[in-house]
């Protein structure tokens, strides 16, 4: 039996190397498998469209599950199961309508709808009671617009609850910080990202790790080795110290902290969007990735009020460039003046549209 969220590879990993690289031979490849998974999804699912009854490893190891069954989180498995049913439907939708294949994006656009209101119409409490599941209800589009500033309310309250730290397994957590941030909450995000108690990200850290744990408290404040129960038998157990799943918050320190991000309109990196939110007490950030096209960089720093942004864009590329606060009071390339910038496209307010070149963007936060 597939379990959802990690079989939804099948539909999640194709997508993610065409935002990637922009190559539609690789949704081409895949597209019969990307089918296959969401139609034996929505067969698990039946008529009602809600996928339960199936074992699921759901919100794995939420930090509050039992020790010896990680499966057992906040968000009921049913409802994380059906909740990726209606996202791989909706990335589905989309690449079929890129690949011309009209009749099946108009389907699967109706499959993921009709999910999400299936789903709405089930368990409306579900969302309201954990991070997980407020944090899939909101990144997932599962909410109607009216009941958006609930759940995102409830949301900060679950993270309140938890002292301003995560309380996600490996479903929930890539989300928790993007959520956040949609729910206008980017301080809360903050607060989270610069925990130091277990369960954080820091965490860690501080006890020495050099790479991600499987566990949160993999190694215990007072120096102990998590037993890694899993099951009833004595002699099952997992634990692993270097295990991605939890490092799946450097997608958002990418996207918002450092605010380099991709464009669907123009995958492959060819145009970015860049649209860094400090917080947290960060006094700087960078960030850049290799492209087809090369190199794309961000940094930026504060100095008291004052935010500057530098950004490198290889040839052929262009940026959206959004600043966190009014409209830019500078903008130089290569230490020109705006009027002499070949690369400056457009400029209104905070949004900057800019081709290949370097640049230098200031304003007062």
């Amino acid at each position: 039996m597939a379990c959802a969220a990690w079989a939804d590879a099948a539909v999640i990993v194709p997508w993610a190397l065409y935002e990637a690289y922009g190559n539609l031979r690789i949704l081409e490849r895949q597209y019969p498998s990307m089918k296959a998974w969401v139609g034996y999804a929505a067969g698990r699912a039946g008529d009602d469209q809600l996928w339960t009854g199936d074992f699921q490893f759901g919100d794995w190891l939420d930090p509050d599950a039992p020790a010896g069954e990680p499966w057992k989180a906040k968000a009921p498995g049913d409802y994380v199961a059906t909740a990726y049913l209606a996202e791989s439907a909706r990335i589905l939708s989309e690449a079929a309508a890129l690949l011309d294949e009209s009749e099946d994006a108009a389907s699967y656009s109706d499959l993921a709808l009709s999910v999400r209101q299936a789903m709405w119409a089930a368990w409306p409490e579900v969302p309201l009671a954990s991070q997980t599941a407020a944090a899939l209800a909101l990144r997932f589009d599962l909410v109607p617009d009216p009941d958006r500033p609930a759940v995102a309310a409830a949301l900060a309250d679950r993270v309140a609850e938890a002292g301003n730290r995560l309380a996600t397994g490996f479903v929930g957590t890539p989300l928790l910080c993007p959520a956040l941030v949609e729910a206008g909450r980017a301080d809360l995000a903050y607060e989270v990202l610069m925990a130091k108690e277990c369960p954080s990200w820091l965490y860690p850290v501080l006890q020495g790790a050099t790479s991600i744990w499987e566990r949160w408290d993999a190694i215990r404040p007072d120096g102990s080795i998590h037993r890694g129960e899993l099951g009833i038998r004595e002699e099952d157990g997992m634990l692993s110290f270097n295990h991605y799943a939890y490092g799946a918050v450097g997608a958002w320190l990418y996207r918002t902290v450092a605010g380099l991000a991709p464009d669907l309109e123009e995958p492959g990196y060819r145009h970015v969007l860049v649209a860094p939110r400090p917080g947290g007490g960060l006094a700087w950030a960078a960030a850049s990735l290799r492209s087809p096209y090369g190199d794309t960089s961000v940094r930026w720093h504060r100095d008291g009020p004052r935010f500057t942004l530098e950004l490198g864009l290889p040839a052929n590329t262009g940026a959206t460039v959004n600043l966190p606060t009014a409209e830019p009071d500078s903008i130089r390339l290569d230490g020109e003046i705006p009027a002499q910038q070949p690369g400056l496209r457009a400029w209104q307010g905070a949004r900057v549209d800019l081709g290949s070149g370097s640049y230098s963007l200031s304003c007062s936060l």
